[in-house]
């Protein structure tokens, strides 16, 4: 068994100084946090893999594809391998878990 508790991640992903912390790696997905500040840009790009977000805590709105939703703690948002997508109108600092299957290059 892996846990992790999100409090000891965020403070990994802030030490790093990076928006992403890739915390878990298996062969079949990867697991990771993603953080956007208020206010801030996604600077995200299609990916080559499925990918589910998990919002942890924060507030935004997320296009996908055509497709544009709000999102808050619990949303859960699927998008496709190679479909442009990114959080804008980030209100609230973000945080959210990002699922890749299969795992992230």
């Amino acid at each position: 068994m892996k846990a992790f508790r999100l409090d000891e991640l965020e403070a990994e992903r802030a030490a790093n100084e990076g928006a992403y912390l890739q915390f878990l790696r298996e062969r079949n997905m990867s697991v990771g946090l993603y953080a956007l500040n208020a206010g801030e840009h996604d600077p995200q790009k299609p990916h080559n893999q499925d990918e589910v977000y998990f919002v942890v805590s924060g507030r935004a709105s997320i296009t996908v594809g055509l497709e544009t939703t709000q999102v808050g703690r619990g949303s859960v948002v699927y998008v496709p391998a190679g479909v442009a997508h990114k959080f804008h109108h980030i209100s609230e600092d973000l945080r959210v878990l990002v699922v890749f299957s299969p795992p992230e290059a």
